[in-house]
């Protein structure tokens, strides 16, 4: 992509010299056992330099069975320790074949297909890959965006036409945050995308949010939805506007973004059905890091995510609280 970062830049050249493969089935070859998965984990997270999740600037003792010791806090380790991987008592090429699954996948892959692929319970998968989702929160694109962008929001949930008589929401039409789910998102021209869960569409909610992501005195387009109407205050803006069906005012268009919501609307309806408010955030991330790495191969995009597992720790306590 135009706008990557150098960071991201130098991050795919190094990924480049891991393991290569190109489907599951090669990831299933690279990866034979515990130990191959635990060598490729140690090349991708430590990169050659062996450090210790207690104390960074401490000296590392080399023990058996995998481990290594921290001198500064006696505390032992391994390159699991404080992961999405930490604690786990799945092996880990169950774990690859999970992540390289949920990654490559343009619609995701549900819980109870994961447990037909690797053959553990409905709960731990659904747990696995809430644990996976939590790694898809990349650093590497947690940039301001800047330049040419479109803004734009979608909204969750079935149209209430089509519920049940019993789950019908009372006095609710269109785009309604009572009984759907609300997601602001933005992207670039051959850029990042970014995307979050907010509570409403009103303006006082979706201004602050515009410019805390996209750099001032950017060139920014979105449809005539009344939130936007001010930003012109900060940026350079131009309207599409819908209801007269122009999709097009210039050089000023929402389509990108509106292409981003389709992918997004497949993945929620084709394969995962229902999202809860609660969790929506983390499918919103799985997506992003999906859209955000489409122009990269398997091994960048899996080898990506696995760099991103560090700091990531979760307990299904944390989970579910």
């Amino acid at each position: 992509m135009k706008h990557e970062s150098r960071y991201l830049n130098e991050l795919r050249q190094s990924l480049r010299k891991t393991v290569k493969y190109k489907s599951v089935a090669d990831l299933q070859k690279a990866f034979p056992t515990e130990k191959k998965c635990i060598k490729h984990l140690e090349r991708i997270i430590w990169r050659g330099i062996i450090i210790s999740p207690f104390d960074p600037t401490s000296k590392v003792y080399k023990c058996k069975d995998g481990k290594y010791k921290c001198k500064n806090t006696n505390q032992y380790f391994t390159v699991k320790t404080g992961t999405i991987f930490d604690n786990t008592k799945l092996p880990l090429w169950k774990w690859f074949w999970a992540l390289s699954k949920l990654s490559s996948g343009k619609k995701g892959v549900s819980s109870h297909q994961l447990v037909r692929d690797i053959g553990i319970t409905q709960k731990s998968a659904w747990f696995l890959l809430h644990r996976l989702r939590r790694a898809f929160d990349c650093p590497a694109y947690k940039t301001v965006l800047k330049g040419s962008t479109e803004v734009d929001e979608t909204f969750i949930g079935g149209s209430n036409s089509n519920r049940h008589w019993d789950k019908k929401a009372p006095k609710t039409q269109g785009r309604n945050w009572k009984d759907k789910i609300p997601v602001w998102g933005a992207i670039e021209l051959d850029g990042n995308l970014i995307c979050q869960v907010v509570p409403n569409t009103r303006k006082r909610t979706l201004e602050p949010i515009v410019r805390a992501n996209i750099k001032e005195g950017s060139n920014v387009s979105s449809d005539e939805w009344l939130a936007y109407k001010n930003l012109g205050k900060w940026y350079n803006h131009k309207i599409v506007n819908h209801r007269a069906k122009q999709y097009v005012n210039g050089e000023a268009t929402t389509n990108r973004i509106e292409n981003a919501w389709s992918h997004l609307k497949r993945m929620t309806y084709g394969t995962y059905h229902y999202i809860s408010r609660k969790h929506s955030q983390s499918y919103v991330k799985e997506f992003t890091f999906r859209y955000n790495t489409r122009d990269y191969s398997e091994q960048e995009r899996f080898d990506l995510a696995l760099l991103s597992t560090i700091g990531k720790k979760m307990t299904y306590r944390e989970l579910i609280s």
